[in-house]
Parts: C-alpha cells; structure tokens; sequence
C-alpha cells in the first residue's frame, strides 16, 4: 500500500513561473503529510488550450521538465504532471512520470486532442507503461479517458498498467448553473476501465478561469476522481474554480491475474458475452 496525492491546483495562463511555484509548494505540502506519488493536472505550465503555447512551449528536457524533476527529487516523491511541449515545429499536450530521484520514466503525449484547440497541439505518437516501487504505472492525458477514446486506456491495461493517472482540465461554460451534477462522462470510463481490468484509474484536474483560446470564458471545475479495482469511487474532489485542494488516498495495486490472449479472451466475453473456442 502507498499514499497517492491528488494535487488540484489552480492554474494561471502564460504564467510558468508562478504555476510551478505553486506546485512545488503543493507538492512539498502534500510530501510532508505522507504523499509518496503526486499527481499535478494537465498543462500545468501554460494553461490548456492557449494558442499561445506555440510561442511559449519549451522542450522536454527543458526549463519546465527540469523544474518538475527538481520539485521531485527535492521532496523525495513520484510525480506525475502535464505540461506543454515543443517538439521542432510542433506542440504537444504531454504529461511526465518523474521518479523521486528527478528521472523521466514516462513521457506521454495526448492522442484524443479535443475539437477546437487541433491547430495548437498534435496528436500524441506513443503509449509506454513503467515498472515502480508502487506497482506498474500507464499515463495519460484528460481525454484520452472519455468514453469514444477507451482504446488508450484499454491499451495501457494490457500493456500491465496496474494504475492509470491521468492529467486533467475540467471546464464548464460559464453560463452553468452552481451546484448541477457533474463529471457523469467522466464516472463512466473511469468505472468501466477500472473494474473490467481491476485497477486504479485517477484524474486530476486543475481549476480557474480560461481566459484564452477556444475555450475562452469557461471555469475550471477540479472535481477531480479516483476510482478502485472494483469500479468505485475512492474519491471525488471539490468543484469549483477556486476549489484548489491536496488530497491522500490509500492505494494498493495487485497484479493482473491473466496477461496476454487469456487476458484478452476475457475481456472479449465480458464485453460482448461471446466465448471463443480454442
């Protein structure tokens, strides 16, 4: 068993500095309570969706994958982040598994780019899993869990992954009404991945107000979510856009009992009531 902190924290458009700062806060925060792996929310540097990022985007390594790797290895921590990465002429929506000694293990760059902000990033060209001291660990970013994307979480729960952490910027328009329901396209993926497979499934989300790009207007909401081998809640974070909290959970990941066709056999007749014959 580990302890896992979701960090939702607010997220200022075009203001690096100022959000890695308050990262490393969170993070040394949620590091003195216990926290043995963080997770920080999607685009964490820049802002989602900025058509900025193609002016303000910085490699990987680079200035900003530096810092998360400083911030790790200083508090002793895993850390699992978003940012935004320039790549020659182009720019990727990416997320980092850092161990506690400042190394990259993981490097994912978003495949289910959202309609919208397609002229700022590109498609994500790779999915990889990493063997940790809490389990085998697969990322990847916001979308890449909605319901006409499964396939990357699917992917990366054959490839092993006894977790997935997943980056995320939730937003609403800013005409929603406080207090309706939210997050049901989220809960739905979430419960389906982590019980048809029996492993972990957590998205973070940033909050604030987006006050740029396509999506200009809208509130970053957190309610961030963690769901369990059994396809439940652990947890469900605060909403709103000044909803910026840490929270510890307990996780305690078991290997797949099947691997490989076996595994696949099965997946096949839970999802389609179809057995095939030998």
């Amino acid at each position: 068993m580990f302890t896992l902190a979701m960090i939702q924290m607010r997220v200022d458009f075009h203001q690096p500095e100022a959000n890695l700062n308050r990262a490393a806060h969170l993070v040394a925060q949620a590091a003195a309570d216990g926290a043995q792996l963080c997770i920080l929310p999607e685009c964490m540097d820049l802002g989602w969706g900025t058509p900025e990022a193609l002016q303000l985007a910085q490699p990987i390594p680079g200035t900003v994958s530096q810092r998360l790797c400083q911030i790790a290895r200083e508090n002793g921590v895993w850390l699992v982040s978003g940012l935004t990465e320039k790549a020659g002429d182009r720019v990727y929506n990416a997320a980092l598994l850092i161990s506690d000694q400042g190394e990259i293990l993981l490097h994912h760059r978003k495949i289910n780019v959202l309609t919208g902000v397609e002229d700022v990033y590109a498609i994500g060209d790779r999915l990889a899993v990493a063997d940790t001291p809490f389990g085998k660990i697969g990322i990847d970013i916001c979308a890449d869990n909605a319901v006409q994307s499964l396939s990357v979480g699917h992917t990366l729960a054959r490839m092993g992954a006894q977790m997935i952490l997943s980056p995320c910027a939730w937003a609403v328009p800013p005409q929603r009404e406080e207090g309706l329901p939210y997050g049901q396209e989220w809960h739905i993926p979430y419960g389906h991945l982590s019980s048809l497979y029996g492993i972990y499934v957590v998205g973070v989300s940033n909050v604030g107000q987006v006050t740029c790009g396509s999506w200009q207007g809208w509130k970053a909401i957190g309610n961030s979510i963690a769901y369990g081998p059994d396809g439940k809640a652990l947890a469900v974070l605060s909403y709103g856009e000044d909803a910026q909290c840490v929270r510890l959970i307990q996780l305690q990941p078991k290997p797949a009992d099947q691997q490989g066709t076996a595994l696949a056999e099965r997946i096949y007749q839970q999802l389609t009531g179809t057995f095939i014959q030998p």
